[in-house]
């Protein structure tokens, strides 16, 4: 393949996807692919038990970089959705004229189970790739760096869940096609209920409610585990805790979790803080010049 057939590769996925996302604009697409309303509709319904039901009663309805925040879960989102998708269109044209396909890596070909046991194993191996991805980013200093954005929330709220600095798209996206690839290649005919419910798990663990889950605890995160990971004060000698994204079981399994108690009341940030940008612009190119001493 030559260049002019990756640059058209470029175009028609950069404006196929702005295509895809105007249509669903306009409700021009099944629902269960409607992820701009989607994401509004669960937001809203999260955002509504929050003010219903707070555990912070004193934290504002609109917190602190509340509308930061909600711009983020739109640039994450779609924006750079769009931008990059035309750089995912060249690099699957390469990968495909090198002879790497999605059967490639699999070990397990799912395509032919059950249809909510695809789903099932779809879900739990998706969310073992980010929670790996998640410690990665804590462990190494130069994913932290990126990973600061996300961790510079100071007061919990549903749309902190989708702060995160772009970079860490660049990261997860490659190790999650692993992840399908693992599975044949092969993406379920419902995988938009996995989508869905990763998009209002993620919502809960960083809304302003309280929720255990009771036993489930050691399967399911919660509001509860999930702020002690985003904690100004961490275990000593610890590079974080509670890494689960939408299952708390990888920390139990792999002693990473910790809940010293349920109040609710702890400064959340890390050591620094004060230093990062607090402009989306200024967080957008947070990351890659070296932090000064």
């Amino acid at each position: 393949m030559d260049m002019l057939d990756y640059f058209d590769a470029f175009i028609n996925g950069f404006l196929g996807t702005i295509r895809w996302t105007w249509k669903s604009i306009l409700f021009d697409v099944p629902w269960y692919n409607n992820y701009f309303w989607g994401l509004i509709l669960i937001s809203l319904l999260v955002w509504g038990l929050e003010i219903l039901f707070p555990w912070r009663k004193e934290q504002s309805i609109f917190r602190k970089d509340f509308w930061l925040d909600a711009f983020y879960m739109f640039f994450n989102f779609f924006i750079f959705a769009i931008v990059i998708s035309g750089i995912y269109k060249v690099l699957g044209v390469f990968f495909n004229d090198v002879g790497i396909t999605s059967k490639t890596l699999t070990i397990v070909d799912i395509a032919h189970w059950p249809r909510w046991v695809q789903l099932l194993v779809f879900f739990v191996v998706l969310d073992f790739v980010q929670w790996f991805t998640h410690v990665l980013l804590h462990k190494y200093p130069v994913l932290w760096e990126f990973h600061k954005v996300h961790h510079s929330v100071k007061e919990m709220g549903f749309a902190a869940h989708l702060r995160f600095h772009w970079m860490e798209n660049i990261l997860y996206k490659p190790l999650k096609t692993i992840g399908v690839m693992v599975l044949g290649g092969f993406e379920p005919e419902q995988a938009y209920i996995v989508h869905f419910a990763a998009i209002a798990i993620g919502h809960f663990n960083h809304s302003n409610i309280k929720i255990t889950y009771g036993p489930l605890k050691y399967l399911l995160n919660n509001p509860v585990m999930h702020l002690y990971h985003h904690a100004y004060t961490i275990p000593e000698g610890s590079y974080g805790v509670n890494f689960g994204i939408s299952l708390s079981i990888w920390d139990y399994l792999f002693k990473t979790n910790y809940i010293p108690e349920s109040g609710g009341k702890i400064e959340l940030g890390f050591p620094g803080d004060e230093k990062l940008p607090k402009s989306f612009w200024g967080q957008l190119v947070y990351g890659f010049k070296k932090p000064k001493k």
